[in-house]
């Protein structure tokens, strides 16, 4: 996998605004690539709900933002949380996820380990994230994402709440080369609440995923040129195979891919 340096410093395309809908498509794609180990647990709850809102999607709303998003980066880890405070309850959890889009927003999504609640879900989102040093990405907090049970649902599935907030997210390690050994965030909302996670790593392999989105029109696009292409090539071969003058090859090859 290669990765760009880009003004975020990660080394991969900067980020869309990381909303419901785009997370949904985030999810499209990742789900089809991750191994069961990786999906299973309340990731593949998560990302199989995104499926859902996307399905409910219209095809419109779909493939406008098949044209504003080229590629994304999402990634998850393994360990345990030492602190997970969302205002004033006290949560564990045990895996972590962060998102990087081309818009300019990153969002590091932590699924609460709440028995009475399995799609609790805390959010810190912000923009301008930037990486001082190799092994240390800040990232400033201006909104918590919050879903849980009791959130208000469309089609059956819960929305996240956004609250307004200041903060930031430190997390030490580099996700390019796939080696990150904490992340800690700190928010209050505009009501006072606070926010806190303390995470760390278990020191299992990072899944990194490349996700791109493509826009349905161009990619017939690219594959009505790429077979026409193929043809022109077979026909090149042809072409020498029956032994056609040069003066004659160009009407031979219109013929031929005209067939």
């Amino acid at each position: 996998m290669t990765f760009r340096r880009s003004n975020t410093g990660f080394g991969w395309p900067a980020e869309p605004q990381a909303d419901p809908g785009f997370a949904a498509l985030a999810c499209v794609f990742v789900v089809g690539t991750l191994s069961y180990s990786m999906a299973e647990g309340f990731f593949m709850r998560i990302c199989w709900r995104a499926v859902a809102i996307v399905v409910s999607l219209s095809i419109t709303s779909v493939a406008l933002r098949a044209q504003e998003i080229e590629s994304d980066v999402f990634a998850t880890m393994a360990g345990k949380c030492s602190t997970l405070k969302v205002a004033e309850r006290n949560f564990a959890c045990t895996s972590i996820a962060f998102s990087h889009s081309p818009g300019g927003r990153s969002a590091f999504t932590v699924p609460l380990n709440d028995p009475d609640d399995e799609s609790h879900i805390i959010t810190f989102s912000g923009e301008s994230g930037n990486r001082q040093q190799d092994n240390r990405y800040e990232l400033p907090i201006d909104r918590v994402l919050l879903k849980s049970k009791d959130s208000p649902k469309a089609e059956g599935l819960p929305i996240a709440s956004v609250e307004p907030s200041s903060g930031r997210c430190t997390q030490i390690g580099n996700l390019a080369l796939q080696q990150v050994s904490s992340v800690s965030c700190a928010a209050t909302d505009e009501k006072g609440r606070n926010y806190q996670l303390q995470f760390e790593s278990d020191g299992s392999p990072i899944k990194v995923k490349i996700i791109r989105v493509v826009d349905p029109e161009t990619e017939e696009r690219r594959t009505k040129i790429l077979a026409a292409h193929v043809e022109q090539v077979k026909c090149r071969h042809m072409a020498d195979a029956q032994g056609v003058l040069p003066r004659d090859r160009t009407e031979f090859i219109l013929r031929c891919m005209e067939q």
